[in-house]
């Protein structure tokens, strides 16, 4: 985590892509950087239980909502992350507020 201009960001390298959002989740307000990094669970069949998108997926602390890191969407309802694009020259990370 960083803190640039008086806002806290989480800079996530997520398969090679970066990604830069707001400590702040869009639910509670929660420290959302503190959340792990996990993958999800994909449609499938009943009964059948089928994991996805290792390291894609954001999940909150406190009430362990799941955010996609690449687009910021929740995956429960239409809240987001609040994402920064991201550049990446040689090895330098830049942040465009």
């Amino acid at each position: 985590m960083i803190n640039v201009e008086g806002h806290q960001l989480g800079i996530f390298n997520v398969q090679g892509t970066f990604v830069t959002i707001l400590n702040i989740c869009p639910h509670e307000q929660a420290p959302i950087c503190c959340g792990h990094i996990d993958g999800t669970t994909l449609s499938s069949s009943p009964g059948e239980f089928r994991w996805g998108r290792e390291g894609e997926i954001l999940r909150c602390p406190w009430h362990g909502w799941e955010f996609d890191l690449l687009t910021g969407k929740a995956l429960v309802d239409k809240r987001r992350l609040r994402r920064y694009p991201t550049v990446v020259e040689n090895e330098d990370i830049y942040v465009i507020l």
